[in-house]
């Protein structure tokens, strides 16, 4: 499974063979990345065959909704572990949404993995590796309408990207490093782990920090977000601007809707407030509901009013779609169904 070797380690995936393999090798892996190791064609047939398999996870599942322009799939970890990864193309660029665990351990009350709990962290190939698949779909099957490339990364998916800081920071190295992805065009996104926070404002890379907020007060926050009972949302105000002040980078607020619970105006009012001190940009999505859990989102009506408090309160707000709600698009929500089923 190359991708779980470090790029500068693949020579030893390939005794035997010429010094200028391992480089081939890398180049498929990290700049041209292929669905099969038999696409390899500048590789002989015996390198090819000790490269199968070529993946470290094998495809479950594959959903597609919006006329094509939504991949859901559902990776398999030969322990058993689940990985999701949605592709998402719109009119100016394509996006991938990565996990960074298999579960997570945060409890959000509305999140389809966080019902599932805990299993593991995912290791930087892991992770690398949904890259690289998107990729290698993409070129074998172009969205309609999208570019022909992957722009964007975004670490949304299952698990707190920066409770397992040291894959994710190697995972973003390669990116960057290895596969030649601005730093600018990838997104850790967290609900609030401050320590990684921290240690993430130290990286060179000038990735962009979404802070999953949810909710504008501690008390209704701890009731979304179990974590903000450690890190309450004052300190990653104050996490957030050592942000932005080191990386010269706007940070996102991301707000799942959530219908009768963080849809009225005096949320609105308080977000702003927030977004305004950190000079951030906020995201706003109605939730996609999943079946275990109670919350729903708001009717389209009261999205629209919301968003409008928002902007009417001083804040720079975007309402972002709802991808693949006739799939199982939300993050967690194809294992959670597999799962029950």
């Amino acid at each position: 499974m190359p991708y779980l070797t470090a790029p500068e380690d693949l020579s030893a995936l390939l005794p035997g063979e010429p010094s200028y393999r391992a480089d081939q090798l890398r180049a498929w892996l990290y700049g041209t990345p292929v669905l099969q190791p038999s696409d390899m064609t500048n590789l002989p047939g015996s390198v090819r065959d000790r490269l199968d398999p070529l993946w470290p996870f094998s495809v479950e599942e594959q959903q597609e909704a919006d006329r094509g322009r939504t991949v859901k799939w559902l990776f398999r970890a030969p322990d058993g572990a689940a990985i999701e990864a949605v592709l998402m193309g719109y009119r100016s660029r394509v996006t991938l949404c990565i996990s960074s665990q298999a579960g997570c351990a945060m409890g959000c009350t509305f999140c389809a993995t966080g019902q599932f709990g805990f299993e593991r962290h995912l290791e930087a190939g892991e992770i690398l590796a949904q890259v690289a698949y998107a990729r290698a779909h993409l070129r074998a099957h172009p969205i309609p309408g999208s570019p022909d490339r992957l722009g964007n990364v975004v670490f949304m998916g299952m698990g707190e990207p920066l409770a397992n800081y040291e894959h994710v920071r190697e995972s973003i190295r390669r990116m960057v490093e290895v596969m030649g992805m601005s730093a600018r065009n990838i997104t850790v996104s967290t609900v609030g782990f401050l320590p990684g926070m921290r240690r993430l404002a130290d990286e060179p890379w000038p990735v962009t920090l979404a802070l999953s907020l949810h909710a504008a007060d501690d008390g209704l926050r701890e009731t979304l977000v179990p974590i903000n009972k450690r890190y309450p949302i004052d300190d990653l105000i104050d996490a957030a601007a050592d942000y932005r002040r080191s990386k010269g980078r706007r940070v996102t607020l991301e707000w799942t809707l959530m219908d009768g619970i963080n849809d009225t105006p005096e949320q609105a009012t308080a977000l702003a407030s927030i977004a305004a001190e950190l000079r951030a940009h906020v995201n706003v999505i109605a939730l996609n509901p999943t079946p275990l859990s109670s919350e729903r989102p708001p009717e389209h009506r009261r999205v629209e009013q919301f968003v409008g408090w928002v902007e009417r309160a001083g804040a720079n707000v975007t309402l972002r779609d709802t991808r693949g709600q006739e799939i199982d698009a939300a993050c967690g929500q194809l294992r959670a169904r597999r799962s029950s089923g």
